[in-house]
């Protein structure tokens, strides 16, 4: 069974950031996709980034390039999610998701989800 539990959100002012975790669990995650999505009231959950776990290749929104960032860290199998310059925007609750397949960035194509972590950012 494949756990993913996100932490590390919060409430910070424009142009700060944060650095979300998800610790992952229940698996051998080698040949794992990892993706961070995002929701906020009354719209629909959108792509952020994602992640090979094996070779570490991203992928980017374009929205999130250059103020995002993900990463691995394969010893302590969590992935983390580096938010830069935020904006009232971002404002949204984080999921991390995870799949046994190729990279994707559509919600639907990933099978296991985090319970989510919220970020607010005030103007």
């Amino acid at each position: 069974q494949v756990q993913l539990v996100e932490s590390g959100g919060g409430l910070v002012q424009a142009g700060g950031s944060l650095r979300l975790s998800c610790a992952a669990s229940g698996r051998t995650f080698s040949s794992y996709a990892m993706g961070w999505f995002r929701q906020a009231p009354g719209k629909e959950r959108e792509f952020v980034a994602a992640i090979r776990w094996s070779g570490g290749s991203t992928y980017y929104a374009d929205s999130m390039k250059g103020r995002f960032t993900i990463s691995r860290d394969n010893s302590k199998n969590t992935v983390y999610l580096q938010m830069n310059s935020l904006k009232p925007e971002d404002t949204a609750v984080y999921y991390c998701a995870a799949r046994n397949s190729p990279m994707a960035t559509g919600w639907a194509q990933f099978d296991y989800w985090g319970q989510g972590t919220q970020v607010t950012v005030s103007s």
